[in-house]
Parts: C-alpha cells; sequence; structure tokens
C-alpha cells in the first residue's frame, strides 16, 4: 500500500511541475489522426507527426492541432517571491565599545586536585549501588 501512495504522489507531483502532464494529451493525438486518415487514407503516421510538428501551418483544424501534446509549452508550476517595494533593510549606528581583558589562566594550580588529570581515566573504584 505505501508502494502504491508512493508512485501516486510521485506521479502527481511530476504532472504538475514538469511538462510530464503533455502526455496526457496522447489520446487526442490518436484522435486527431484517425481523423486525418479518414480524409487521406494514404497518410502515414510519420507523414501526420512530421505535417504537425515539423511544419504546422495554420488550416481549418488549428484549433484542434493547438490541443495536440508537445504544441503547447508552458511552465506548470512556477514559484515567485517578491519582495514587498516598501521594504527596507537598514542597520542602525551601533556603537561597539571595546572589552576589557582580563587574562585568565589555563591552569590554576589551587583548584586542581592533585593527580587528577592522571586519574581521568581510570575506572571507578567505588561502586554506589
Amino acid at each position: 500500500m505505501k508502494k502504491l501512495i508512493s508512485i501516486l504522489l510521485l506521479f502527481l507531483y511530476l504532472v504538475s511541475t514538469t511538462e510530464l502532464y503533455q502526455l496526457l494529451k496522447i489520446p487526442e493525438l490518436v484522435e486527431h489522426y484517425f481523423e486525418h486518415k479518414e480524409l487521406n487514407p494514404d497518410m502515414t503516421l510519420t507523414a501526420f507527426l512530421k505535417t504537425h510538428y515539423d511544419h504546422p501551418v495554420k488550416d481549418g483544424d488549428y484549433g484542434k492541432d493547438q490541443k495536440l501534446p508537445f504544441i503547447i509549452h508552458s511552465a506548470p508550476l512556477s514559484l515567485v517571491f517578491t519582495i514587498n517595494q516598501g521594504f527596507s533593510f537598514e542597520t542602525g549606528p551601533y556603537h561597539f565599545s571595546s572589552l576589557e581583558c582580563h587574562k585568565i589562566p589555563s591552569k590554576d594550580e589551587d583548584l586542581c586536585y592533585k593527580g587528577f588529570l592522571n586519574s581521568v581515566w581510570e575506572p571507578p573504584r567505588v561502586s554506589f549501588i
């Protein structure tokens, strides 16, 4: 079930964000081909595609020709973010005062236990159970 839902969501995403939705117009292409085939039984599929895609002309069925796949291209989904013209980003006149630096000793013998650094990596000697 998860696989089916993920395939469906991927398909919906691709159809809405790419030109993949043009493939949904293939039934109109087939129907239009059969209309041309009735008018001219000698027309092949390649001749039909060549007349509609290679050198298209404005003829009596121009409206139907525009409904064929990959004739009209569009951007199916485009997200545009704009900033309002009234938006401004200003920095205030901040004055940084200098900080007083005090020397901090890196090792204070008075605060360290004797032998503490050597015993850090030893296992505990007393159990609190």
